[in-house]
């Protein structure tokens, strides 16, 4: 008798990175005859979260990007500047959208299946790996597990562990306060307090937005810290006096350059957050994750252990650098991205964000940073 709690494959979590390596699957020939089993706590109902990116043109997830931007905003105390970014454009992707649409792929097909359970433990085993869940108990020959702790990276000292963390407001104003073709990208014009803090500002029309208040540091805030600097934000660099909290979002994502590969193993491979993909420098996932789902899909095809698969290049070091400097300067953070902005335009920060830059290029945006703090964390990880 078959074993129906038997798969080919489960991914473990329906975010990004789990619905992007599913609906892969379904779409492609060589897995039409395996069994997939995706798992999630949640039933994926509700608008949790947003995801944003930039890219030239068209692309693959138009058709669900809910709003899109010509113009980015950037101001330091030395620079107060609205960029024009063609030919890149600047899209935002809500949360409900993105598990709708996927979902639907996943239940149209009839080698996938989507179960709302929570894991609770994986083991992976001599040829399998075995997934416990609170309601029961499934095998398959590959696991792709999503599920990020930070007792993944905190537990070792050789690269340092920032985190991007944030709250949120969704906000309807009474009078008109923004520009609906201008995404503030970084605005460092409030107190750094020691950290590296700015607000970020997507306008959906004149008097509807997200205003999120953004650290990049070691330790999270108390809600009301953040709460306190939306307001102080509204009131007194955008004078909005009069609005409505429609929605918020929080959250925290790893800033961190440590190699994840320790904890793939055989026959199960983490991936998405948990597999290390958010980009360490800025904490963007979504497309970092949907250039490595390919590439993944591709080396599956192999038969090769899921560990011996590798997504390190030049950039990882360079965000290590990055990340060496903002973890013993953090103060400063802010002074590393006003050099950027004012030195170099947007498009090449973008290209070298999305790391498709070329040597020469890196260069120059890497000479447009401070010199000395870099040289100096380039000096400590040498010797």
């Amino acid at each position: 008798m078959k074993n129906t709690n038997h798969f080919d494959y489960i991914i473990i979590g329906a975010g990004a990175a789990g619905l992007m390596l599913a609906n892969a699957m379904a779409k492609d020939d060589f897995f039409s005859q395996k069994t997939i089993l995706l798992l999630d706590r949640d039933a994926k109902k509700t608008n949790d979260r947003t995801w944003c990116f930039w890219e030239k043109g068209e692309g693959p997830f138009d058709t669900i990007v809910h709003k899109t931007w010509n113009h980015i905003f950037f101001r330091d105390e030395a620079i107060s500047k609205r960029f024009k970014i063609s030919p890149y454009i600047y899209k935002m992707i809500r949360g409900i959208d993105f598990y709708n649409t996927y979902l639907q792929t996943i239940n149209r097909s009839p080698n996938l299946f989507f179960r709302q359970e929570t894991v609770v433990q994986v083991t992976d085993e001599v040829n399998s790996v075995s997934v416990a869940t609170a309601q029961s108990r499934y095998s398959a020959k590959q696991v792709f597990n999503s599920i990020f702790d930070y007792k993944m990276v905190v537990h070792q000292k050789k690269y340092p562990v920032l985190q991007q963390h944030f709250l949120g407001w969704f906000i309807k104003t009474e009078t008109p306060v923004f520009d609906v073709d201008q995404a503030t990208y970084m605005d460092f014009s409030i107190p750094q307090e020691g950290n590296t803090r700015f607000m970020y500002v997507l306008p959906f029309s004149e008097t509807e937005a997200l205003v999120e208040y953004t650290l990049f540091s070691e330790k999270l805030l108390a809600k009301t810290d953040y709460e306190q600097g939306i307001e102080n934000y509204l009131k007194n660099v955008l004078g909005c006096h009069n609005y409505k909290i429609t929605d918020e979002e929080q959250g925290s994502i790893p800033m961190t350059s440590y190699d994840f590969a320790e904890h793939h193993r055989l026959n199960m491979r983490y991936i998405g957050t948990a597999g290390g993909w958010a980009k360490p420098s800025t904490g963007y996932t979504f497309m970092s994750t949907a250039k490595k789902i390919p590439v993944l899909l591709d080396y599956i095809k192999t038969g090769q252990p899921l560990n011996d698969l590798s997504f390190k290049n030049k950039f990882w070091f360079y965000d290590l650098l990055y990340l060496d400097v903002l973890a013993a300067n953090n103060e400063i953070g802010h002074q590393i991205f006003q050099s950027l902005f004012q030195h170099r335009e947007p498009q090449l920060i973008f290209k070298f964000l999305d790391e498709d830059t070329s040597l020469l290029e890196d260069i120059s945006c890497i000479l447009a940073c401070p010199k000395k703090l870099f040289i100096k964390a380039l000096l400590k990880r040498l010797l």
